[in-house]
């Protein structure tokens, strides 16, 4: 196949996903003003657009919904879009603790999360997140219900090992952008992110408390995944 027409065939296809998201969205997610008047506020602000779609922060609000969670944990804030999904799917005493290094990001995050009333929920935390998380463990006792990781692709086996700290068997740790377009399969690749992801996959399969899925997905955001690891207290079979 020739690289043109790979070019050809991958933009039809996203083509089918943007337009396939679009339909189920339509159908199983209304209109929100504040989560669109997050994504314009992220936008007008530059921030990089590396937020969830919205299929994929009703999915995280759904999985909240249904483990119960009231104690959360997200590693990397960006503008606060992911965050309202899943604060709002706390009850009234949770909290969710959001880890930002950019204090750009962080600002428009917090006026993002102002507008849509859940402040009151979050502690949005600023600085690169291997130094904002042993305050984090000091200042929380309780363990997270879930762990939500989407930050720097080539510290995602150190956030694994500060989540494992802070969870208890039940918890769940869920890892985003674990696909890279297909590029995870490439062993001898050059991308950190791409290397620090296959490192983090590795050390969910071979820890001993650990049982865990890998999804693809497509659509609006192309091609990646997620990755969803749940916290035993007996070692697994495998």
């Amino acid at each position: 196949m020739s690289m043109q027409h790979w070019n050809n065939s991958h933009t039809a296809q996203s083509t089918i996903w943007d337009q396939v998201d679009e339909y189920m969205n339509a159908l199983l997610i209304p209109g929100d003003k504040a989560l669109e008047e997050a994504l314009e506020a992220n936008a007008e602000a530059g921030l990089p657009s590396y937020d969830v779609t919205p299929n994929q922060g009703k999915f995280l609000q759904l999985l909240l919904q249904i483990q119960g969670a009231s104690r959360v944990l997200e590693i990397g804030t960006l503008g606060g879009y992911s965050t309202i999904w899943m604060a709002r799917a706390l009850p009234e005493h949770g909290r969710i603790v959001t880890l930002e290094s950019e204090a750009k990001h962080a600002a428009v995050a917090e006026s993002n999360l102002t507008r849509a009333g859940l402040m009151h929920k979050v502690d949005l935390r600023t600085g690169p997140a291997l130094t904002t998380l042993p305050d984090v463990k000091e200042d929380y006792a309780e363990p997270f219900d879930l762990i939500f990781i989407d930050a720097d692709k080539p510290s995602n086996p150190d956030y694994l090992r500060w989540a494992l700290r802070l969870t208890r068997p039940g918890s769940l740790i869920i890892g985003d952008n674990i696909v890279r377009d297909g590029e995870v399969i490439h062993a001898g690749s050059t991308d950190p992110r791409v290397q620090g992801v296959r490192t983090f996959l590795e050390h969910i399969g071979n820890h001993p408390r650990l049982e865990a899925v890998a999804l693809q997905t497509v659509g609006a955001k192309g091609y990646d995944g997620f990755v969803i690891a749940r916290v035993t207290d007996a070692p697994v079979t495998k």
